[in-house]
């Protein structure tokens, strides 16, 4: 730390090349910081998903459904607790760029299932109470400015009613809030019994989209799932039984593979980073070959003088990373700048700390050269430089 006065001057000698290279890290961490934060909205629900639960959907795909009938058979099999279903609604609001999920549940049964979604017990006795009644995630409120009270149409893509339309109106009479700073609270769900009682499509009373499963051992997940989909074996609906985890990645893939995505942009421009940075350290030490051989006849060591690059060079990546991850931190806490798409978006602690170790190793590798050069360098070929 007594050297530090010396590094900061070396950084502050060639202002202009300092300040581009900075702002060239700080524009890479806040990237980073923003992929870090995507990914987690669109993935971070496998992380989140119940060890305990299990998803049971039709064998071929999602959008065949599966009887309503299936529910009692279920939490017969041994090592099952509770089972509950959903089914997709497919309803934009307004515009179709206000999508959002909306599924008709048995409300006792889903919050029983789902006890991270946090619903006042006021609110809940009426949703029981009010059969066109809707409760809706915190996010997708403040979106569109919702309030206890409200009455909002929702137009289906799928499901009509006997006249023919496809506008469905629900009374908000409850708001609800997750139990963990990662927990989806855009989704707004109402009740089952009033959805399958008008929807006018023959082809879908009596069956729901999907079942959610609560097993007693989640160690025992395994063979639950088996059990389950050996119950409806050679049935006309036959089931396919995944954890919850394997089931939100498979919607998330939908759109590709995030983390590769994510892991190749990145890459790409940290590479392009590493290299920026490196021909800057590069040429610093080229241009005080003089000095650095002054330093060597008074004394300092082949080691303190590639601790004196690596500092030189760690304090401009950490510099600039840090600034870079700050300001991402800070934009990201303003709100998902979609208008409410992305689930959840936050940066993760976790992705933030990543961010830091990584500025530090980039500062590492594009010192370590320059400081190998330095080191190797003679006193008096560098005094013949000066």
């Amino acid at each position: 730390m007594k050297f530090l006065h010396l590094v900061w001057s070396n950084l502050r000698r060639k202002k202009l090349r300092t300040s581009l290279t900075l702002l060239s890290i700080l524009v890479a961490f806040v990237l980073f910081g923003f992929l870090a934060a995507i990914k987690h909205a669109l993935a971070g629900g496998v992380e989140l998903a119940g060890a305990d639960r299990l998803i049971v959907r039709h064998k071929v795909s999602i959008i065949q459904m599966l009887p309503e009938s299936y529910k009692a058979r279920m939490e017969r099999i041994p090592g099952v607790v509770l089972a509950t279903h959903q089914t997709w609604f497919g309803g934009i609001y307004q515009d179709p760029k206000n999508f959002f999920m909306q599924n008709p549940v048995v409300p006792e049964e889903f919050l029983a299932m789902h006890p991270e979604l946090i619903l006042a017990p006021g609110q809940k006795q009426a949703w029981l109470k009010s059969r066109t009644g809707a409760v809706v995630g915190r996010k997708t409120a403040d979106r569109f400015h919702w309030k206890i009270g409200d009455r909002v149409p929702i137009q289906s893509t799928i499901w009509s009613k006997p006249d023919g339309s496809r506008v469905w109106e629900f009374d908000i009479v409850g708001i609800y809030d997750g139990k963990d700073k990662g927990t989806d609270t855009t989704a707004l769900f109402f009740r089952y019994d009033y959805f399958d009682e008008v929807r006018r499509q023959s082809w879908g009373k009596g069956q729901v989209g999907w079942y959610t499963i609560r097993v007693k051992d989640p160690a025992q997940a395994a063979d639950v799932a088996k059990r389950v989909d050996q119950e409806f074996e050679n049935s006309s609906a036959e089931t396919k039984t995944e954890p919850e985890g394997a089931f939100v990645q498979a919607w998330a893939r939908q759109i590709g593979n995030i983390v590769m995505i994510v892991a190749a942009i990145l890459g790409a421009v940290f590479f392009t980073i590493l290299l920026v940075t490196g021909n800057t350290m590069a040429q610093a030490v080229r241009e005080r070959t003089g000095e650095l051989g002054v330093l060597k006849a008074i004394g300092f060591t082949n080691g303190q003088i590639v601790s004196l690059v690596l500092a030189e060079a760690c304090l401009l990546t950490v510099l600039g990373g840090g600034l870079g991850l700050g300001l991402a931190w800070l934009v990201i806490s303003r709100g998902d700048p979609t208008g409410g798409l992305l689930p959840m978006f936050f940066f993760p602690t976790r992705d933030l700390l990543i961010g830091l170790g990584i500025s530090v190793v980039l500062g590492i590798v594009t010192g370590i050269f320059p400081a190998y050069q330095a080191m190797r360098l003679r006193v008096a070929d560098a005094l013949r430089r000066m």
